[in-house]
């Protein structure tokens, strides 16, 4: 999803772009004089969660709590706040979004930084999954459920050999927590998106904060789409068509299966929700491109406004999605 041009005219909201997390940032304020002191915030945030919660990082606590996986690790409150966060996006999509995949991960080829794994073995966009996913074996699938939380030490457990990925859900937290952050600092509107997980805090312009969900957030407004408006809470976008790469010939993608601990197939090429936060909008998608063709009546029964994608290109719109 991106921001549009529209959102940063001299009369409305003005903002800034950047790259953290691995992927764009942007940032939008509802007052022009708040603008250096929300991207300080943001910034700040941003800084401090990848040092948390990354899986490429060397020096993260993630890398070091899954390194110790087998043993119990005390971690900071905010790794141990992602980690709630990962938990409870499992819990709400019954184990769909699921943060133990990253075993799983770097069996399929997502070794590193996503940049680094797109420059040297780049993928195939415009197939589909059903006819490039190869099949991945995995030889254990503890589940969420194995990940033990003490909360009077602070402590984690993992089980041996269980990897955590955070990616799922910690950016789209980030996005929340430091729209949050920069909105209660600068007393008015902000907006941030993050690799196009988009969180909304504050009062929003008098029109709404326009956006344009396409595939990817790197997209120009050329891109097929449609812009859209919200005033609070989070809209996210989920893809098969967008993190790919190769791996021994054969197309690749990020979102996973944790009953296969395969990638995804027969699914849909992008959806996009909305939702009260960002976490949550993110947890729906995520778990409606898991679940395929049963995501339509699950989000439906949720009450989410949705935007589901075909590879024929079709679009499923549901609970209240702009017609």
């Amino acid at each position: 999803m991106l921001v549009t041009d529209a959102s940063t005219s001299r009369r409305g909201p003005v903002g800034a772009h950047w790259r953290a997390l691995g992927t764009t940032v942007v940032l939008r304020v509802g007052e022009p004089g708040a603008r250096e002191r929300a991207e300080s915030v943001v910034r700040c945030e941003l800084d401090a969660i990848d040092r948390a919660c990354s899986r490429f990082r060397e020096d993260s606590e993630l890398t070091a709590l899954n390194r110790r996986a087998g043993a119990t690790t005390r971690v900071s409150p905010l790794l141990r706040e992602a980690l709630d966060v990962a938990l409870r996006a499992a819990a709400l999509s019954d184990g769909d979004v699921d943060p133990t995949i990253g075993r799983a991960l770097e069996l399929a080829g997502y070794d590193r930084d996503f940049e680094l794994l797109d420059r040297d073995t780049p993928g195939e966009p415009d197939a589909a999954p059903a006819e490039r996913v190869p099949h991945v074996r995995v030889r254990s699938l503890p589940g969420w459920q194995a990940v033990k939380l003490v909360p009077r030490t602070g402590s984690v457990r993992l089980p041996a050999g269980v990897s955590i990925d955070l990616g799922s859900s910690a950016k789209a937290w980030a996005a929340d927590r430091s729209a949050a952050a920069a909105a209660k600092e600068c007393g008015c509107g902000v907006l941030v998106g993050v690799g196009g997980d988009i969180a909304a805090h504050g009062d929003s312009p008098e029109e709404g904060w326009e956006i344009f969900v396409t595939d990817d957030h790197r997209d120009g407004p050329s891109a097929p789409g449609e812009t859209v408006t919200i005033r609070s809470g989070g809209l996210a976008t989920s893809s098969t068509a967008v993190r790919r790469w190769n791996q021994g010939g054969r197309a690749m993608h990020h979102i996973i299966d944790p009953s296969t601990g395969e990638p995804v197939r027969e699914t849909w090429r992008t959806v996009s929700v909305a939702a009260g936060s960002c976490a949550d909008a993110n947890t729906a998608a995520t778990a409606a491109i898991v679940r395929a063709a049963g995501a339509v009546p699950w989000l439906t029964e949720l009450g989410l406004p949705s935007r589901l994608v075909g590879w024929d290109g079709s679009v499923t719109k549901i609970a209240g999605w702009p017609a």
